[in-house]
């Protein structure tokens, strides 16, 4: 009598999360959220100008971009 197949293991690979682009998203949240015109954390206690607080917006909403686009890998 002839031995049974194991069953093959058909799940997809895991991906893997790059800790860079977990930290760079991080960066870019809190810039956005201590930063933002109006709205800001910081602006709300401090007056910051509009020379340094559109830039930071601009700024962290492009590392969150590009942090999203790289977080994942495959293994």
């Amino acid at each position: 009598m002839g031995k049974a197949n194991k069953p093959q293991n058909n799940s997809k690979p895991r991906l893997k999360v790059s800790v860079f682009h977990l930290l760079m998203i991080l960066v870019g949240a809190d810039l956005i959220l201590l930063l933002a015109p109006g709205v800001g954390i910081l602006n709300s206690i401090f007056y910051i100008p509009d020379l340094y607080s559109w830039p930071a917006l601009i700024g962290g909403s492009a590392l969150l971009v590009w942090s999203f686009r790289g977080l994942y890998k495959k293994p």
